[in-house]
């Protein structure tokens, strides 16, 4: 007898005779990692200008960081923060390795930076 079959879905079914029948799961596949997005970036007139730092304070909370980017004017007693970036946990860390990664190639191609 030849078997009846159908499929529904992900599953096919198989009729062998009255009291023989048979269900084949097939699995669904998993999508892989998706590729990385075409990701556009604007500036604002000002943002694109940006701002001169020579000094930079960096505190933390349990789950943000606080980079407080700061222009010593000599000609002043004070200080003054011209950027406050306010960033996850996980952003600091991979602005950190960008950092690091940028240093890096900073100094193969120009030496290493003096302190």
């Amino acid at each position: 007898m030849k078997p009846s079959r159908f499929s529904r879905k992900n599953r096919e079914y198989i009729k062998w005779d009255k009291t023989h029948k048979e269900v084949r799961i097939t699995p669904k596949a998993k999508p892989g990692p998706a590729a990385p997005a075409q990701l556009e970036v604007e500036a604002d007139d000002a943002a694109a200008q940006g701002v001169y730092a020579d000094m930079s304070v960096i505190t933390h909370t349990a789950t943000e960081f606080l980079l407080d980017f700061i222009f010593r004017d000599p000609a002043r007693p004070q200080a003054r923060v011209v950027a406050r970036i306010i960033s996850g946990d996980i952003h600091a860390r991979r602005f950190c390795e960008a950092l690091r990664q940028n240093i890096k190639n900073y100094e193969a191609r120009f030496g290493p930076i003096k302190e």
